[in-house]
């Protein structure tokens, strides 16, 4: 589960949540210098001839659009949240690279999770609603691990501040 719950030394509970990434760093540039190896093979048929110059560039433009895509999805999934439950505050901070760090609190007593199973823009959507606002969490994990989330904010929320 890309997501974890643990107790702080003065008695608050933290929730980090952070968004899966089945392919890691070093497997994606194991994918690009396969795709340029690869890529290789065939240019060696033409190796010496001016045929050669018009493909190569083809070529590298290929494995360098692939690296950009995998930088550039490396940089979108780098979403976190945090959320701190203390005895009596309910702070929650979204971490997005475009939009910078979101924030949200309010009252731990009034702070409801709320799951929406159709009509949000994942299906089963979860928010947290307090103090007049409607925030997202966890958004970026998958259906399963949304149900999950949501049982473990019920649970958690419902349980006495210690």
């Amino acid at each position: 589960m890309p997501y974890q719950w643990k107790d702080n030394t003065d008695g608050a509970q933290e929730l980090r949540l952070w968004a899966h990434n089945s392919l890691p760093p070093r497997g994606a540039m194991g994918v690009v210098l396969a795709l340029f190896v690869f890529g290789l093979i065939p240019l060696f048929a033409v190796l010496g001839s001016v045929l050669l110059w018009g493909l190569l560039p083809f070529m590298l433009v290929t494995v360098l659009g692939l690296w950009l895509a995998f930088e550039m999805n490396y940089k979108s999934r780098d979403v976190t949240e945090i959320l701190t439950l203390s005895d009596t505050q309910a702070h929650l901070v979204h971490h997005s690279p475009r939009k910078g760090d979101l924030e949200w609190s309010c009252n731990r007593y009034w702070t409801r999770p709320e799951m929406h199973a159709h009509g949000g823009p994942v299906p089963n959507y979860i928010t947290l609603t307090g103090e007049g606002r409607q925030v997202e969490i966890g958004s970026f994990l998958s259906e399963e691990e949304r149900v999950a989330l949501y049982e473990d904010l019920v649970q958690k929320l419902r349980a006495p501040a210690a």
